[in-house]
């Protein structure tokens, strides 16, 4: 950098404080936590951003709250200080969240639907830097006070959207860190959901929309859409089958991080599956890195032999086997995937060639 520049860099930074400006060098690199499923992560690009707002859109009952509780227990199991402040404008389940892994003493629950309440807290603990994971479960169960004190027969128009665009003008200054990445991050996720566009226009069926206006959209660092693939049922000798699961398909709307428009699938048990070897609240984390370890050429197939190293296993059966069983296994191979997933396609692809 010429040395006109590294001067006025010096004169701001002592008017402004030390650190207004550095260079993008010296800029901390973009962390990360884990979705708690390889599959997810990948398709985000290594999981969600942290310092950044993430909605979570779909249908009632596909998987929105349960893709949020199953980030907070993985995140709690991986570093024992993991706080977050959870606004249940919806009933907060505890046992549910239990069931899914949750830590239910480190999670700070604010039971309110009234609008501003619920902004103020999450502004007061963005700014504190105590938590490390901030949920709004769900927008449209907020309502303004303006709102609430009206009658039924009472006009409102746009109020919420109005309240939620002036809250995403003021969090990002309650959200702001050092640059060097030296001050404890937060992620902050705003569950929502499909409303059906009156009025509006698209090639492909009814259009949709999320309440609370378009403004907040430009908030979003990610935007996913989460829809429930197929249900997943468990055989049981004598009695027929039981729906044990789901199938739970994410979608990237957007993602300023990685590319957009990925998806990822995982396989989500909503109730004991005894006979396929599953607890309530379990992913099938052993499926998604035997499918994404082959995928990437991790995990070599030669007819029914899969190899890795110097291991050899004979059958699909077998290698989720040793998966489920060996916890060194999968991270040694959750690591070598999401570095092979963050390398662009072309140079996968000429160094298999």
């Amino acid at each position: 950098m010429n040395t006109d520049a590294l001067a006025l860099v010096a004169k701001v930074n002592k008017g402004l404080g030390r650190d207004a400006l550095i260079t993008a060098s010296a800029l901390s690199n973009s962390d990360r936590i884990t979705s708690g499923s390889l599959a997810i992560d990948v398709a985000l690009g290594g999981g969600w951003p942290v310092n950044q707002w993430i909605e979570i859109i779909g249908r009632e009952s596909n998987g929105k709250t349960t893709v949020v509780y199953k980030t907070v227990a993985a995140n709690q199991q991986r570093d024992p200080e993991f706080t977050t402040l959870w606004v249940a404008a919806e009933h907060y389940d505890w046992e549910y969240a239990t069931a899914l892994g949750v830590d239910n003493t480190r999670v700070i629950v604010l039971n309110t639907q009234e609008m501003e309440m619920a902004y103020d807290t999450i502004l007061e603990f963005a700014g504190s830097r105590s938590v490390d994971c901030i949920v709004l479960d769900s927008y449209p169960a907020l309502t303004p006070s303006e709102e609430a004190d009206k009658s039924i027969g009472e006009s409102v128009v746009a109020i919420g959207a109005r309240l939620t665009g002036k809250f995403f003008r003021k969090v990002g200054a309650h959200m702001t860190r050092a640059m060097d990445g030296s001050e404890r991050p937060v992620t902050c996720f705003f569950i929502n959901q499909w409303r059906d566009q009156i009025g509006g226009f698209s090639p492909r069926g009814i259009p949709q929309i999320t309440p609370g206006g378009k403004a907040k959209n430009y908030a979003f660092y990610v935007r996913v859409e989460v829809t429930r693939d197929e249900f997943i049922d468990e055989p049981r000798p004598g009695k027929g089958k039981t729906r044990v699961g789901q199938v739970i398909k994410v979608k990237t709307v957007k993602n300023k991080s990685a590319p957009p428009q990925r998806v990822a699938t995982t396989d989500y048990y909503f109730a004991d599956a005894p006979y396929l070897g599953f607890q309530q609240g379990d992913y099938d984390l052993a499926k998604e890195y035997m499918i994404y370890a082959i995928h990437f050429d991790i995990i070599r197939r030669g007819g029914s032999i899969y190899s890795y190293g110097d291991r050899k296993w004979k059958g699909k059966e077998e290698l989720l086997a040793s998966l489920r069983e060996e916890v060194d296994l999968q991270e040694e191979l959750r690591e070598r995937i999401l570095a092979e997933a963050s390398r662009p396609d072309s140079e996968r692809l000429r160094d298999a060639a």
